[in-house]
């Protein structure tokens, strides 16, 4: 069965071309209809299908990639990711690993800002303009000690105003049975910038690792994305890996 009878006419709905065309991609693997490792058409031939432009469908695999969902391989195409590089085994974030090391954790909230989405934050969650989300500011606390400063939106329909928080976002999901089946992490070394390495009382440049999470439901679409800067010198990172047999 081909690609093109599979998922077939691409459906009308709002925000700009290359987030619906991303919508319409990503409902189709989450739902099934195509499956991992799958290869997908070439980007002219999506865009002569659909009648859209190749930036269109470029920047539609561009997010899809982000999120995990498809692996762009040089020369030889896109696929559908496997479920073991889409689907890391845990969406439990920085907070709960601490917890489970045996540390005394606490968070100071410095902003709770509800609002509507931004070009960045459609483009993340594949939402249209004008969908409501709220925005979180925290510092993250190992006992005394400042080791991470947060940066969370999450879609507004799924955390009420009602909701209060104590220290957990992902608790107070929980609570409104929108808790993410799954998250993806990004990870990677830089030098602090200034107003980040203030809030954490070190200097600007030090080492620190900047983390990039993305929480989905079970449907696969995207409730939080979280941005954190973490001091270099208080932070460990452990992977527990299970070996594939040969």
């Amino acid at each position: 069965m081909s690609f093109f009878s599979v998922v077939s006419a691409l459906p009308a709905s709002n925000g700009p071309l290359y987030m619906q065309f991303g919508r319409f991609l990503r409902a189709a693997i989450t739902e099934g209809r195509l499956t991992a490792r799958e290869p997908l058409p070439a980007e002219r031939d999506l865009a002569g299908h659909y009648g859209i432009s190749r930036i269109t469908v470029r920047k539609a695999l561009a997010e899809l990639e982000r999120d995990g969902l498809v692996v762009r391989r040089r020369g030889m195409g896109t696929f559908v990711a496997d479920a073991s590089v889409a689907a890391p085994s845990s969406p439990y974030p920085f907070h709960e690993d601490l917890v489970a090391a045996g540390r005394q954790t606490h968070n100071a909230w410095t902003e709770r800002d509800p609002g509507t989405v931004n070009g960045d934050e459609a483009m993340a969650f594949g939402v249209p303009f004008g969908t409501r989300v709220v925005r979180f500011k925290r510092i993250r606390y190992q006992d005394a000690l400042a080791v991470a400063v947060e940066q969370s939106t999450i879609l507004g329909d799924y955390l009420p105003d009602t909701v209060t928080l104590d220290d957990s976002l992902y608790k107070a999901l929980e609570a409104t049975g929108t808790a993410p089946a799954r998250a993806l992490h990004r990870l990677r070394a830089i030098p602090l910038p200034e107003d980040k390495a203030h809030q954490l009382g070190v200097d600007a440049g030090d080492p620190g690792l900047f983390l990039e999470r993305r929480g989905f439901l079970k449907d696969g679409r995207t409730i939080e994305v979280t941005r954190g800067w973490y001091r270099g010198d208080a932070s460990d990172l452990i992977i527990d890996a299970t070996v594939p047999k040969a």
